[in-house]
């Protein structure tokens, strides 16, 4: 190394590299570096909200999979609308959990009616009312997208 030549780095911090003046011009040695930048990720979730259900509650052929465990077996129906919906798969043991379900995915979807018509819709009409909320969550849930986007800013 030459005396009074200022080290500037490669920008990788990996190996000093030597500064070589050309003509009249003076080159000064690089006083800091570039940060490592700040990275900010965005994730977008795009749901259909609003509206009525998307099916009416004796719309059972549209899904006969559904209809045919919701008559049946409606237990095993409730069972999986619990795990559909985020929850502990034992909640349906709870009394009113099912009724608490559908007015939790009518509030989440944003989907018009009243707590009166989910009670009625729940405790007259069971296994239909278990058909439609899984027939709307296979549906609200099909509809999202996920967009992730990462944006690196350097200081």
């Amino acid at each position: 190394i030459r005396k009074n030549t200022p080290l500037q780095m490669d920008g990788s911090g990996a190996k000093d590299i030597e500064a070589k003046p050309t003509g009249n011009e003076m080159e000064l040695p690089v006083l800091t570096q570039p940060g490592l930048g700040v990275t900010t990720t965005t994730v977008t979730t795009i749901t259909q909200t609003g509206g009525d259900w998307s099916t009416g509650l004796f719309d059972v052929c549209g899904d006969t999979s559904t209809f045919l465990m919701g008559a049946f077996v409606p237990c095993c129906l409730d069972l999986s609308l619990a795990h559909q919906y985020g929850e502990c798969m034992c909640l349906p043991l709870l009394p009113g959990s099912t009724f608490a379900m559908r007015v939790g995915i009518r509030e989440r979807f944003k989907i018009r009616g009243s707590v009166c018509e989910d009670w009625t819709a729940v405790y007259c009409c069971y296994p239909l009312a278990l058909c439609q909320m899984i027939r709307e969550m296979k549906k609200r849930l099909k509809t999202q997208i996920y967009t992730v986007s990462t944006a690196l800013e350097s200081s």
